[in-house]
C-alpha cells in the first residue's frame, strides 16, 4: 500500500461564462500524461467522446502522430462552449499503483459549491464516473445519481452522472458519447 498523499496538480479551469462544470475524480499518475491538463491519459476516451459529440470525429482533439491530445485547440473550444473542469478530490492516496478510482482513497474533497460560486452562470454539474458522482451527491445531499438521469437541486442546478470515460468501463465509445450528447443538448451546448 502506498502511504504517500498526492495533492491535485492542476488549477480548476473555470471560464467566467461557464454553464456546465465537469468533475472527474483525480488525475492519473504523471507518467500517464500526454499533456498538462485534465484527462491527459491517451488511454482515457474523454476527448474522443468530445470529438464524436461535437465534430463526429473521435480523433478531432487527438494528434495521432504526436500521440497526445491537442490542448492548443481543446482549451479554447471548452472556453467558447462554456465548459468548466476540475475534480472532486484535492488530495488522495493511491492504494494500488494505478489510476483506478476503485483504489483511490480520497483524503480531501473539493468544495464543489465554492467552485460553482466562482462561475455564476453554471446551471449543471456533470460527474464523469462513480466516485465523482458519489462525492457530488454527498455534497448536495441527494440520492445516488444514476447514469443519464438528471437530478435537479432546489430548482437551481442540475446534477448528472455520466459513464466513465475510462476504457475499463464496459460501454462502447459511441454509447458513452450518446449520453454526453444528450446531456449537452439538454444544457444548450449543442
Amino acid at each position: 500500500m502506498n502511504n504517500d498523499i498526492e495533492r491535485h496538480p492542476l488549477r480548476p479551469f473555470l471560464p467566467q461564462h461557464a454553464k456546465v462544470l465537469m468533475l472527474g475524480s483525480f488525475p492519473p499518475q504523471r507518467k500517464r500524461w500526454s499533456m498538462e491538463w485534465f484527462y491527459p491519459n491517451i488511454q482515457n476516451d474523454m476527448w474522443r467522446i468530445f470529438g464524436l459529440v461535437f465534430f463526429e470525429d473521435k480523433n478531432y482533439f487527438y494528434d495521432t502522430v504526436g500521440k497526445r491530445f491537442k490542448l492548443e485547440i481543446l482549451r479554447p473550444f471548452l472556453e467558447e462552449k462554456g465548459i468548466a473542469l476540475y475534480d472532486t478530490a484535492t488530495s488522495v492516496r493511491r492504494l494500488k499503483n494505478n489510476a483506478s478510482d476503485t483504489f483511490l482513497e480520497v483524503i480531501e474533497q473539493t468544495d464543489i459549491k465554492a467552485l460553482v460560486a466562482q462561475i455564476p452562470k453554471c446551471k449543471a454539474i456533470i460527474a464523469t464516473g462513480q466516485k465523482a458522482a458519489d462525492i457530488l451527491a454527498g455534497q448536495y445531499q441527494c440520492k445516488t445519481l444514476q447514469i443519464g438521469c438528471p437530478t435537479i437541486i432546489d430548482g437551481m442546478i442540475t446534477l448528472y452522472r455520466m459513464p466513465s470515460s475510462s476504457r475499463s468501463y464496459p460501454l462502447a465509445l459511441d454509447k458513452k458519447a450518446d449520453f454526453y450528447r444528450t446531456t449537452f443538448q439538454r444544457e444548450g451546448l449543442i
